[in-house]
């Protein structure tokens, strides 16, 4: 009997060990012959579909970045306003457009949108020829390599925001990462090539490993517009502040010693410092960089389906997907991984709105003082403080991921920047004083969005009006026109655009 028993065992465990083989043989042979090419990708080609139908799983991730359901503490794909969450952002940004319209971005299908609907692209009578150069397309489209190649670099950055928008109409997706022959990861923004060679740094010696975060580093980061460019003079060419080092100090000197600034602020009429979105910095100084993670590791991390392991490009918060992003590494359970961000984000936050206070009543007490006839030497220094503690301010806050990527970092950014704009407010005290005012001045209600932009003095219902007319008018005739030119443009992308 005991050999009968053990006799069908046999045969059972036989049947199954054969149908795993035979899986695997199947699964083998399927990636073998999975990514056998069934169409030529050109060089820059901006149309994701195309690239679909050699990639489809890859591709059909991606879509999955128009999901704007989920929403984190402080980020994941939702719609958020942000100066509706929190005014006092109207006054650090009077004069400038994030004072106007200041919105979470959501998932890389909607950045074209996203970009067209902005109160800052606005322009008087719908001709969307507000104040933002044609610069500002640069990380919206893989049309930008493709514009880049065909009329040169200086060229693409020449000229107004809506001077390009019949060509910038493709959102972000696979040339802006991979080679169309190779499919290798390449970096195809000039921008960051130049940043490593100003740094003495050949970016063609980076690794696959490192290439994985490098792709991101294209646009999540720092950058201004150079207008000073000998042979260039005039032209907003974007540049990374590196040559220096990418901590919050090596940038901010390497901005003093050129006496740059992004605008002059309407209040306070400092010489401002905007950080746009220093995503890659902060990681670079944060533990997980440092054990060698990549961005894609938690951003974009592998996925099995159908036997096929790939990359996935629905590109997201970690946190909306932990147990591939965070668990792989990290035996804890969700809840538990989640609980530690939001921890670590509260305790920056908590330090963060201290220093926003204390440089939303330094703008407004810089202003007390010119009112009262302050001369500009007496406002120099001061004005350098609210410059300098307000660009750290923002380095933690516009990186978004920082207090997380780099809780220590952002802590000691912070950190500083509040020792700066107390020794503002100090000089600001004592100067008042000089000036015969030694009482607290009083302060504007700015307890809501709308309350905060009449102090500034912004028509918002004017610039919504433009905007309308801009929607109404221009950017229909730049559809047609890129409908026209269907060997670039992706018709879905053109219906969700007129949607």
């Amino acid at each position: 009997m005991k050999n009968k028993v053990l006799f069908i065992v046999t045969i059972i465990v036989v049947f199954l060990l054969g149908l795993l083989a035979s899986s695997i043989v199947n699964r083998k042979s399927e990636a073998k012959y999975k990514y056998t090419p069934s169409v030529n990708i050109a060089e820059n080609e901006p149309r994701n579909e195309v690239w679909g139908e050699n990639f489809p799983l890859e591709y059909q991730s991606s879509l999955q970045t128009l999901d704007t359901s989920f929403a984190s503490m402080q980020g994941g794909s939702a719609m958020r306003d942000v100066l509706e969450e929190d005014p006092n952002l109207v006054i650090l940004f009077a004069g400038y457009g994030f004072s106007k319209d200041y919105n979470q971005g959501r998932g890389h299908a909607y950045a074209i949108e996203d970009i067209h609907n902005t109160l800052r692209t606005g322009g008087p009578k719908g001709k969307g020829d507000g104040p933002m150069p044609a610069t500002c397309w640069t990380c919206k489209s893989p049309d930008v390599p493709r514009l880049m190649n065909e009329i040169g670099i200086a060229e693409f950055y020449s000229g107004k925001w809506a001077d390009k928008g019949e060509e910038v109409v493709n959102p972000i997706g696979c040339a802006d990462c991979h080679d169309s022959k190779t499919m290798k990861l390449r970096i195809s923004r000039p921008a960051l090539v130049e940043a490593f060679d100003a740094m003495g740094k050949d970016i063609n010696n980076a690794t696959h490993n490192e290439m994985r975060s490098l792709v991101c580093a294209q646009c999540h980061v720092e950058y201004y517009f150079d207008k000073k460019l000998p042979g260039k003079e005039g032209v907003p060419y974007l540049k990374f502040p590196w040559k220096d080092g990418m901590t919050v100090e090596a940038m901010e000197n390497y901005y003093d010693n050129l006496e740059f600034k992004d605008w002059t602020h309407k209040i306070s009429k400092a010489p401002m410092l905007k950080a746009q979105h220093p995503g890659y910095e902060t990681f670079t100084t944060g533990v997980h960089a440092d054990r060698g993670v990549s961005c894609a590791d938690c951003h974009m991390p592998y996925k099995s389906e159908g036997g096929q392991k790939f990359t996935d490009h629905h590109i997201q918060s970690p946190l909306n997907n932990t147990s591939n992003a965070c668990q792989v590494c990290h035996r804890e359970e969700s809840n538990k991984l989640i609980a530690n961000v939001y921890e670590r984000q509260r305790k920056a936050t908590e330090n963060r709105l201290k220093l926003e206070k204390l440089l939303v009543a330094a703008h407004l007490e810089a202003k007390k003082c010119w009112d009262l006839g302050a001369a500009e030497a007496q406002m120099k220094p001061i004005l350098n403080d609210i410059r300098h503690g307000q660009w750290r301010w923002d380095y933690s806050a516009a990186a978004h991921g920082a207090s997380f990527h780099s809780p220590v970092e952002t802590a000691r950014v912070i950190g500083s920047g509040l020792v700066i704009a107390q020794e503002a407010r100090v000089k600001l005290a004592r100067l008042l004083a000089e000036l015969g005012h030694n009482k607290p001045i009083d302060m504007p209600n700015i307890s809501t969005k709308e309350k905060a932009q009449e102090y500034i003095g912004l028509d918002i219902d004017n610039l919504k009006k433009e905007k309308t007319e801009f929607k109404k008018n221009l950017l229909p005739k730049w559809l047609e026109k890129a409908k026209e030119r269907e060997d670039k443009m992706s018709i879905n992308t053109v219906s969700s655009a007129i949607e």
